[in-house]
């Protein structure tokens, strides 16, 4: 790791290691996508990142604000990918105050207790056949 540190290591592969993506091909169309901010400039898949370099991560599940804290570029299991990064407060907050919003509105969606049986099918059916006249 030492002369990883030295030199740098590309993003597409930090992010892959960080377990940010599942592979280093979604990583690379996620910084194209625009995705990535590193240090607050678009770049390229094959930018170096270095110690203390700072990423702006979007994702389906939330945005990531991170300070990159080791470079590895192999993918180890997640609670060793978790020591390459330090999240900001902010962000984990931001990411948390989302989620809690989706768990809340989940609730209001209506959920049956149950399937449709074939009589329940055929009924909904027949409902649709009118609303179409």
């Amino acid at each position: 790791m030492n002369s990883l540190a030295a030199k740098g290591l590309r993003l597409d592969k930090w992010l892959w290691a960080a377990r940010f993506f599942k592979t280093r091909s979604l990583a690379h169309k996620a910084i194209d996508g625009g995705k990535i901010r590193l240090n607050g400039l678009n770049c390229k898949p094959s930018r170096l990142v270095e110690l203390g370099d700072s990423l702006r991560i979007h994702r389906d599940d939330g945005e990531y604000t991170v300070t990159i804290l080791a470079l590895s570029a192999q993918r180890r299991p997640a609670k060793e990918a978790g020591l390459l990064y330090e999240e900001s407060p902010e962000s984990l907050a931001r990411r948390e105050l989302a989620s809690s919003q989706r768990r809340l509105q989940s609730y209001s969606a209506p959920h049956p207790d149950r399937r449709p049986d074939k009589k329940a099918r055929r009924q909904l059916i027949r409902i649709g056949r009118q609303g179409d006249d």
